[in-house]
């Protein structure tokens, strides 16, 4: 039976049958019919052969808990939603993709669609060069010759119509209400974005002007986001813990005509900085009821209806003028070095890498599904959470906002997705609750854990190596263990756990492999749409980020003795350049178009990339000596359980020093408080310490926590490759980092500026008192 045939039709609504074929235990996923997306994307040798004889597209000359704590009868079943259609009509069986696909294949719920996706001559814009810094401008396309990189270019609009024709009885995107899941298919969530799209136009939406999107992840945000699109505007994420002035920033920069918020609380940021916004036409609350009704300001509900007079016509002459080579969206960094950059992405960049990515991991149509709850501004959670789902029909449950506060695994265990995306902390965090589950655990069970966990990480170690050699004993762990945490932590679906945007320990890595669940590192940046380099099933490496996206090329500029230099990026997912900021588009990209990363990597023999440093974050000493300080800093947090963030100083002075944070609890807010995590507490118990608070440790400078903290450092600076590289000081601050304080980013990576200058007083301290006592 495939996959399309699990939805049937009762009264004229599909619904999810209790057991389908899409439930079946992770194993069995890959064994249905697999097909092939990269064919489906409208290649068209000639044209696009004409593309690069014309210049507009050029190819480079140069190269968890414990065993015991899942039940047997625990319930299997997937998430059954509710799936909500206008239409009484019985709607057709899901088809299989075809290139040629018009307005008539769509029948009478998509009358008005004009946009075929057959390519003509005029799929691309005329342009000159690979990068601009215009909004209006288009780029050329770093197309191959032939293969991967080679497909014929896709506006956002071509690639939405096609998963609609193919897959618009399947769900879309699902959201909770009232405790239950309401959810969209692909048919009825098109036709929300084409009815956002007309209240964008009825507001006065401007080519290429903003819209500002500020709020948690829901299906009005994806659907403003495309709205936006699909209205000729450009959609910009803003993160939800901008200041108001960071917010007015983003919101100027693009010259947003509309801001879409979440609730009372955001909204209060925008009208703090309403009257500094000279664009601003309108403002669209999607949550909870108005506090007070003001000019300009709408609900959903009438956002939505707004535009029910504006004609098909005139939204299809704005798509139909759309090209892949013009910007759709942007992407704000989190100007941890200055101001954010708002990073241009095309309507190329966005449906070519969606495809690259699935294909390369062997994604399949219409049957996967993610939970979406990392910020929606970040490149990482928007490429995953919408476009490559709708690239390759997958279903979207969004999480609720006080995800990362402890209900993620709820929802988690509901939805069972078959990929899921974890930033380095959210996997932490994960490691950390298992920890201190197992620790509970009788000595019986403890031992039968840890005898399975070495069972586990021997075996993905072998498949890592390519020796395929199966550990005796694993089909008992596998038993015993591995599918009950699999089970307990909702992933036992999942083919993909992933883990990018900032760097992870190796021990967090090899924790997760013991429990036979590996994590697949990504690696890439905003400027490149995502994913640069991905690590998937059977093509992976511990503490590589993978290999490069297929398409694309890596080059390392400047390399050392030891093979590391500069990662540079080419191919189709390299941006089009920041916007109104020729000097920083003119730093990023060098003459021949290739993308300067700042970080320092390099290939071993299987073309497996691992980053080493980064440029910009060197320390280097006043002797001269240049020191990576992640390493450093990643090997401190994994040898002494208790402590959080380690932050590594040593720039331009004499020698290295280290401010440390320890584990603790936070509030509602996202704060950190005073008190101890408790795997921080079980630290404390082992050295016989009952402190329960940070301030406690400090307070009294509890010397069996000094000696153990000094033990650990001592371990990382035996295995230093020169004195230079010793961690001669170290200092506990009285608080731990937060998204909140500033010191950490949207997906919780340190902002090394920012708290090197927020500590300047405490840093000045350890220097100063350093000096002192080597003086006397």
């Amino acid at each position: 039976m495939s996959n399309q045939e699990d939805y049937f039709v009762a009264n004229g609504l599909p619904v999810v049958k209790k057991v389908s074929e899409s439930c079946v235990p992770v194993s069995h996923i890959g064994e249905t019919e697999q097909l092939s997306p990269a064919a489906k994307l409208h290649q068209n040798h000639n044209h696009s052969s004409d593309l690069v004889n014309n210049g507009l597209v050029e190819h480079p000359e140069i190269e968890t808990m414990s065993a015991g704590e899942v039940t047997d009868n625990q319930d299997t079943s997937c998430v059954e939603p509710v799936i909500i259609t206008p239409s009484s009509t019985p709607e057709k069986p899901a088809k299989q993709p075809r290139s040629n696909i018009t307005e008539e294949h769509l029948g009478n719920t998509l009358s008005g669609t004009s946009v075929p996706l057959v390519l003509s001559s005029e799929s691309l814009a005329p342009a000159e060069q690979f990068w601009c810094h215009s909004r209006d401008h288009a780029v050329k396309l770093r197309m191959t010759e032939s293969g991967p990189g080679f497909e014929a270019p896709m506006t956002v609009h071509q690639m939405f119509l096609e998963t609609v024709e193919n897959y618009g009885d399947l769900p879309a995107v699902a959201s909770k209400k009232d405790g239950q899941w309401v959810t969209l298919t692909w048919r009825d969530y098109y036709q929300q974005c084409r009815a956002a799209a007309k209240s964008f136009l009825k507001l006065g939406l401007e080519h290429y002007h903003g819209v500002g999107i500020l709020g948690f992840n829901s299906p009005e945000w994806f659907i403003s986001d495309i709205g936006c699109i699909l209205a000729g505007g450009l959609a910009a994420g803003i993160y939800t813990t901008n200041s108001p002035e960071a917010c007015q920033y983003v919101a100027e920069n693009c010259e947003a005509n509309v801001l879409v918020v979440e609730n009372h609380k955001q909204l209060l940021k925008i009208l703090q900085i309403k009257d500094q916004l000279p664009h601003l036409k309108a403002i669209v609350q999607y949550k909870d009821e108005l506090h007070q009704k003001l000019p300009n300001l709408y609900t959903w509900a009438e956002f939505m209806k707004l535009g029910e007079e504006v004609p098909d016509e005139q939204l299809n002459a704005v798509v139909d003028s759309q090209r892949a080579n013009q910007c759709c969206t942007l992407i704000y960094t989190s100007g941890t070095t200055g101001n954010p950059k708002g990073v241009m992405l095309s309507h190329d960049n966005v449906t070519w890498t969606s495809n690259a990515a699935g294909v390369m991991t062997n994604l399949q149509q219409g049957v996967e599904c993610v939970v979406s709850y990392l910020p929606l501004s970040h490149v990482a959670a928007q490429v995953n959470d919408m476009w490559i789902c709708m690239r390759f029909a997958a279903a979207t449950y969004f999480a609720e906002p006080d995800a990362l506060k402890g209900s993620l695994g709820t929802t988690l265990k509901e939805v069972r997705p078959t990929s899921f995306l974890g930033v380095p902390r959210v996997w932490e965090k994960m490691q950390e609750k298992m920890k201190a589950v197992g620790g509970k655990s009788s000595g019986f069970r403890k031992k039968v854990s840890d005898w399975a966990k070495s069972i586990g990480l021997q075996a993905n170690y072998s498949a890592m190596n390519g020796e395929n050699l199966v550990p005796w004993g694993f089909m008992l762990a596998n038993n015993l263990v591995f599918k009950k945490v699999r089970w307990a932590l909702g992933l036992d679906r999942c083919r993909n756990c992933l883990t990018g945007a900032a760097p992870i320990t190796k021990d967090t890595l090899e924790y997760f492999m013991s429990l036979n669940l590996p994590l697949y590192e990504l690696y890439g940046m905003s400027e490149s749409t995502g994913p640069h380099t991905i690590s998937w099933e059977n093509n992976c490496k511990i503490m590589s980020c993978g290999k490069t996206l297929i398409g694309c090329q890596t080059k390392l500029d400047k390399p050392d003795e030891d093979g590391n230099g500069e990662i540079c990026f080419w191919g189709r997912h390299v941006f089009m350049g920041y916007l109104n900021m020729p000097e920083m588009t003119t730093e990023a990209l060098d003459q021949e178009g290739w993308l300067h990363s700042g970080d320092l990597g390099k290939h071993d023999k299987d073309n497996f990339l691992f980053i080493t440093g980064r440029i910009k974050e060197l320390i280097i000493t006043a002797g001269g000596e240049n020191i990576p300080p992640v390493p450093i800093e990643d090997a401190v947090k994994a040898k002494i359980a208790i402590i959080s963030n380690a932050v590594l100083l040593g720039d331009k002075l004499k020698f290295l020093s280290m401010m440390l944070t320890l584990k603790c609890l936070a509030d509602d807010n996202g704060e950190p408080t005073d008190e101890l995590t408790p795997e921080a507490m079980a630290f404390c118990r082992q050295l016989g310490i009952t402190a329960t608070k940070v301030s406690e440790i400090i307070a009294n400078k509890e010397p069996a926590i000094y000696k153990a903290i000094q033990e650990g450092i001592d371990c990382v600076n035996a295995k230093a490759t020169s004195n230079a590289q010793r961690i001669q000081k170290w200092v506990i601050l009285d608080r731990d980092f937060s998204i909140t304080g500033g010191e950490l980013g949207p997906t919780m990576k340190l902002k090394r500026g920012v708290v090197v200058k927020m500590y300047q007083e405490k840093i000045r301290e350890i220097y100063g008192l350093a000096e002192e006592s080597r003086e006397t």
